[in-house]
């Protein structure tokens, strides 16, 4: 049972890491080395500097800028402040971020120019921050707000693959009840270094990673851009001990081969629809890994379901584990996974409509996704409500295909569609990444013999890489 949180917001934790934990280092980032000492104090000079730039309590900010130590510093600034931080993905385009920018009402827009060697420009009316040329993070006279654990403390919005994106809101006290937890489960420990590449825009970057880090005293070493060289270059010379990721991760490690000392490597975190088996012995018994979690999150609840030490391949590989602590999940008749807890979101910002299309009269989170549980409370998600496609009256899951289609020998990775067809109305056509030479007939008969026929897509196109947002996830509006 998770213990009552000693702390009512993230910048009290910010403050209580720096009394624990002092001169270990709190976060590395190429040259520079910060204590949680050192830490505090840059948050606290950057709240002041926020607060002379008019920043008030409830006040948003942007962030639209990589992983960084400056990141990190100007997030855990705004917050200790007393405004609230609205992450921007790196990867929209300048119309994309301002709809953000200006829908939630920030005040200011911090960026960092030069990255992907692209100028980041704000609306009309917001102060644009470099945060790497400016000198505004350290401009300010130390300053930390009473913020409360009901207080909001982010603004996420969703990643837009189906639609407009929504801003989820989130207090603190959420956040760190939820992320207590997910240290628990993770085994993050005092004085792991945990490499960060899941971007800080996303709450697998920020939550499950700098946060979790405050938590338990864990040193952030921030990755900007996913390169495998850089990272296994980082384990070898950092001892990098805690590396999540999405599945593609692991297969990169795999590929990469030897080289370097990846000794340091304890723990593994990911999350998909349907992970191979194989590919799950192979990160715990051909890399380092002793602990491997699997589990399944969405930004309007943070991580709702986890894998346990001591769960075997098979349930690692094709669940998502059980609920966390405080979390109800069930199954509604057209197999939609139902979420219920401390941890769903205040509600999406300005629009109560979709709101409460999302979240039912009874507290029930809609996540869009399909699911089932297996006779021991695990979690498997099958698909999205969206991306299902019916074959010719009979509904096809497309994660469930992926999951089928990934145990080939010659398949890396895989995504599937459904196609318009004038004889079934729809049919499966799937975009593969092979690692071995294979035909389209091939993998069709090799399909045909291990599931429902109107399952087995009819159409296989070959790709050197799938198109993935900067979280990992297949864009499949990019596919056709």
């Amino acid at each position: 049972m998770t213990a009552p949180m000693p702390w009512r917001s993230i910048p009290e934790l910010v403050q209580s890491a720096s009394d624990r934990f002092g001169d270990a280092e709190a976060v590395v980032d190429g040259e520079l080395r910060l204590t949680f000492t050192d830490l505090a104090d840059r948050v606290r000079r950057t709240a002041g500097a926020f607060a002379s730039a008019g920043v008030g309590p409830g006040d948003r900010v942007a962030v639209w800028a990589p992983n960084s130590s400056e990141w990190v510093v100007a997030a855990l600034g705004v917050l200790t402040a007393g405004g609230v931080l609205v992450p921007v993905n790196t990867r929209f385009r300048d119309e994309e971020a301002h709809d953000i920018v200006v829908r939630s009402g920030a005040k200011a827009l911090c960026v960092q120019n030069g990255f992907l060697d692209r100028e980041f420009t704000g609306p009309p009316g917001v102060p644009v921050i470099d945060l790497k040329t400016s000198g505004f993070l350290a401009s300010g006279r130390p300053l930390e707000r009473k913020v409360g654990e009901d207080d909001l403390a982010d603004i996420i919005f969703t990643s837009g693959t189906t639609g407009r994106p929504k801003g989820v809101m989130t207090t603190h006290g959420q956040t760190l009840r939820l992320y207590a937890e997910w240290c628990r489960l993770a085994q993050l420990r005092q004085g792991d270094r945990y490499l960060i590449v899941n971007p800080f825009f996303h709450i697998f970057g920020y939550k499950a990673g700098l946060v979790a880090s405050m938590i338990r005293g864990a040193t952030v070493l921030p990755v900007a851009v996913f390169d495998v060289d850089r990272v296994l270059e980082l384990v070898e010379k950092e001892r990098v001990t805690v590396l999540p990721g999405p599945p593609t991760l692991y297969h990169s490690l795999l590929e990469a081969g030897g080289g370097h000392d990846l000794s340091s490597l304890r723990v593994a975190v990911t999350g998909a629809a349907d992970i191979p088996v194989e590919l799950v012995r192979r990160i715990t018994t051909q890399l380092p890994f002793t602990h491997l979690m699997t589990g399944y999150g969405l930004t309007e609840a943070g991580t709702v379901t986890a894998s346990r030490p001591g769960d075997p391949y098979e349930a690692v590989a094709t669940t998502v584990g059980r609920p966390c602590e405080g979390f109800e999940v069930r199954i509604a008749e057209d197999k939609e996974v139902l979420v219920r807890g401390y941890s769903v979101m205040r509600g999406y910002l300005d629009d109560p409509e979709a709101t409460a299309e999302a979240v039912d009269a009874d507290g029930w989170l809609h996540t869009g996704d399909l699911g089932e549980l297996d006779g021991d409370g695990r979690l498997r998600i099958v698909g999205r409500k969206k991306d299902m496609f019916i074959v010719g009256g009979f509904n096809a899951y497309p994660a469930e295909i992926e999951g089928v289609l990934l145990n080939h020998p010659a398949v890396a990775q895989v995504a599937v569609i459904g196609i318009p067809d004038e004889r079934m109305g729809q049919v499966g056509k799937a975009f593969v990444v092979p690692r071995a030479e294979v035909t389209q007939a091939e993998l069709i008969a090799w399909a045909k013999q291990r599931m429902a026929g109107f399952k087995v897509p009819r159409h296989v196109e070959f790709r050197t890489e799938l198109p993935l947002n900067a979280t990992g996830k297949v864009m499949k509006d990019k596919l056709s």
